[in-house]
């Protein structure tokens, strides 16, 4: 082996040296991370994430606890890949979490795994890496096969971790712990279970370049309330499976950042839509597409006309801000109308005027790219207040039928990329009866408006 010395004097005497490294240094990069073994160039995806947040008291791990003990939890992705990366956070703890392995495997129902794909995730080339508070990290690369659609699990052997919690409640998946080091256990049978992710936050998958994928910034609806817990059949689930199924969307991978009762403007649980907008879905690998379903937990609390008035418009500020900010990454962004909700206790006159105004700006007067009218779609011909009956359970949030029915009405056209035409300057568009508008109007200074080119995307 050289040592120090003789490397360090071999290269500041060596020219070629620098050029020899850099050339190993491309080709690594491009083996690893930028081309596949037919010379093809890849990137990074998203094929699944979860929107990380402050975990209440009452959705905190069950005992015995995370600190020097095992968890594993189950997530389903959308795209497949060869090589993948883990994203995990420690974003609103206030102490330092300390994992000691984190591993990887094919599940195969419930608490267990196909042992032969499990797998040791590095962080740095280390096994133990520690998290100080408000800190995510991501793990090293690894070649690991990932099919559409498969169910992943995730098993992490914690050491002290913190007093509060980064996590997800609304998992709608079953999560496992045991007490102690359980890291290379097969099957975690005799767990203690919960309904709750902690930590995990994103899979990013190497893929062709050709690929991409949606986020979808949502809430309770979003996260899969009223869907059935392990079947993940949430509507984001329903559209993703609807995406592989259809020759011109397969490679399209599907984000669900919806929070369970998060507003847009204000209060809410979890970080406010505006202010999560570029966590959770700007800054997404591979992002090509953008979905803002959000605006009923902030129209529910109206109760006057001159409410209803100010909180619809400043909705739609929010959302101008946000189409702003995604035009100019170039990234198009649709408008899902708000459902109905009367029968649920959000209902009033004030509060359905606000969500009939906010839906015609989405779909006539809007600057989104498109809409996606959940409205239309879910609403009852009898009463065009409420949700159809058989498609929900409490009045605003849909049941599993009525998530099948949401996930399948979208239109697949929409994420099949673009013609490069400039939106908004001359040239009007209608997709699925919304009509798009001319130009953006800029939230900073309503006096101008911003036009941008859309490329091939």
């Amino acid at each position: 082996m050289m040592n120090n010395s003789l490397f360090r004097t071999l290269q500041y005497f060596n020219p070629s040296f620098y050029a020899g490294l850099s050339l190993c240094i491309v080709l690594s990069s491009c083996s690893l991370f930028g081309q596949s073994s037919s010379g093809s160039t890849r990137k990074w995806v998203g094929t699944w994430a979860t929107a990380p947040q402050l975990v209440e008291p009452g959705n905190m791990p069950p005992s015995p606890g995370l600190t020097n003990n095992s968890l594993r939890q189950i997530v389903r992705v959308s795209i497949g890949g060869d090589t993948i990366r883990l994203k995990i956070s420690n974003g609103f703890s206030t102490g330092a979490v300390t994992m000691k392995s984190v591993q990887i495997a094919v599940s195969t129902g419930g608490s267990t795994i196909n042992a032969v794909s499990n797998k040791e995730l590095k962080f740095s080339g280390l096994s133990e890496v520690t998290m100080n508070a408000g800190v995510a990290v991501t793990s090293d690369p690894i070649a690991f096969t990932l099919t559409p659609r498969m169910d992943m699990a995730i098993t992490i052997y914690y050491g002290q971790t913190s007093a509060s919690v980064t996590g997800h409640p609304g998992s709608r998946t079953t999560s496992y712990i045991i007490a102690g080091n359980a890291i290379d256990k097969s099957d975690f049978t005799g767990a203690v279970t919960t309904d709750h992710w902690y930590n995990i936050n994103g899979i990013d998958v190497l893929v062709p370049s050709t690929a991409a994928c949606v986020a979808i910034l949502g809430n309770s609806i979003t996260d899969g309330r009223g869907s059935t817990t392990n079947l993940q059949n949430r509507w984001p689930d329903v559209f993703s499976e609807s995406l592989l199924k259809n020759p011109g969307t397969q490679q399209v991978g599907v984000l669900n950042m919806g929070i369970g009762g998060n507003a847009v403007l204000s209060g809410g649980l979890g970080p406010t839509a505006v202010s999560r907008f570029d966590r959770d879905i700007l800054n997404q690998a591979g992002i090509r597409w953008a979905i803002v379903f959000e605006g009923v937990n902030d129209i529910g609390g109206v109760n006057s006309a001159a409410a209803a008035t100010t909180r619809a418009n400043s909705l739609i500020a929010a959302y101008q801000q946000m189409i702003v900010k995604a035009h100019a990454r170039n990234i198009r962004i649709y408008g899902g109308t708000i459902m109905p909700f009367k029968g649920n206790s959000y209902y009033n006159q004030y509060s359905e005027s606000c969500r009939n105004t906010v839906n015609e700006w989405i779909r006539v007067k809007g600057n989104f790219d498109g809409c996606i009218d959940f409205d239309k779609v879910m609403r009852s011909p009898q009463d065009t207040a409420r949700i159809v009956s058989s498609y929900q359970n409490d009045g605003l949030h849909p049941d599993a039928a009525g998530h099948k029915t949401m996930g399948e009405s979208i239109d697949l056209n929409l994420f099949t990329g673009s013609n490069g035409t400039t939106v908004g300057v001359n040239t009007p568009e209608t997709i699925d009866g919304c009509a798009l508008a001319q130009n953006y109007p800029n939230p900073f200074n309503p006096t101008t408006a911003v036009s941008f080119q859309r490329s091939a995307l």
